[in-house]
């Protein structure tokens, strides 16, 4: 299991076996981070409509054409069985993880 070594780092579940095939089906980033979506800061009855929002521990994007899924080290301080859950979602599946930082957009 991956566990961020720092604070500042995320974990990004990469939709790339690590026998390098694209993983299926092709929305299962948006259907993983649903999942999610009730752990956030405060629960998901913290403020009107945020059940229909994605958590900010765990948000679907893309990087380099590959969809991957962020996840926040605070969902295991706040949640520890939903890290879990992702965490072993990743390794059942053989999808790579890596830990990085996931930086803003840069303002132009």
């Amino acid at each position: 299991m991956v566990v961020p070594s720092s604070a500042s780092q995320e974990v990004f579940i990469q939709g790339i076996t690590h026998e390098g095939r694209t993983f299926r089906p092709s929305d299962w980033a948006e259907r993983l981070a649903g999942v999610m979506s009730q752990f956030r800061p405060g629960g998901a009855r913290s403020a009107p409509g945020g059940h229909l929002g994605y958590s900010p521990w765990c948000i679907p994007t893309t990087l380099g054409g590959v969809k991957c899924v962020v996840v926040h080290p605070e969902l295991r301080n706040h949640e520890p069985m939903a890290w879990d859950f992702v965490m072993n979602f990743a390794r059942d599946n053989d999808l790579q993880v890596a830990e990085a930082c996931l930086l803003p957009d840069a303002k132009g």
